[in-house]
């Protein structure tokens, strides 16, 4: 998309609109919530949320006595209402404001979510991107949950057109070394009432 700028275009959508009023809202992340009990998170598992922004899955985690948690987006006021939601307790949190396909991790995490942000590279060179940076964050027997739309699911989010997976080309898209444990699908309700098919992958990363 010549001369979008994908910064910007976040940093409008979470400077205008309520965090509940996002299609992606969920009082509940219960998918991921699931996911991350299949793999046996535990308080002290790192995680890193990908695309978190204003997600309500951090409160959900610090409330349940999680203790390592970094959010990335790569709008600054998504990451600003998290920030402001969770007052005190935002301090407990590692935030961090980059894009994906740019950021040079500093560490390594347990497992990498994603709800809702790798469907939105639709070019080849940002999806390698991205899997180089997982592969860099995620070491060998650490875990990734990444939420995408299904292939029935919307065409377009946000104004902007997305790549939908199944089970087979969401592990192609991510390559050798990510063993699949498990694939389901997924119905989520938007604000409005909108129900939005979603496919969640779990993979293993083996050397």
């Amino acid at each position: 998309m010549t001369g979008f700028d994908s910064k910007t275009h976040w940093q409008d959508v979470y400077a205008n609109k309520a965090t509940t009023a996002v299609s992606w809202y969920q009082e509940t992340p219960a998918p991921s919530l699931d996911l991350l009990q299949l793999v046996g998170a535990k308080p002290d598992t790192s995680i890193v949320d990908v695309g978190g922004g204003a997600s309500i899955l951090t409160d959900t985690l610090l409330a349940l006595g999680y203790r390592d948690l970094s959010v990335l987006d790569i709008s600054r006021a998504g990451l600003e209402a998290a920030q402001a939601r969770l007052g005190a307790a935002a301090a407990k949190v590692d935030w961090i404001v980059v894009d994906v396909t740019q950021w040079r991790p500093q560490r390594s995490y347990d497992i990498w979510h994603d709800r809702a942000a790798f469907h939105f590279l639709v070019e080849e060179s940002s999806r390698a991107a991205y899997v180089e940076r997982l592969r860099s964050a995620l070491p060998v027997g650490g875990h990734v949950v990444i939420g995408t739309f299904a292939p029935d699911g919307p065409e377009k989010c946000s104004g902007l057109t997305v790549q939908r997976y199944d089970a087979q080309s969401l592990s192609a898209a991510l390559g050798a070394g990510f063993r699949p444990i498990d694939g389901r699908l997924y119905d989520h309700v938007t604000p409005w009432g909108a129900t939005q098919h979603f496919h969640f992958g779990t993979f293993c990363r083996e050397a």
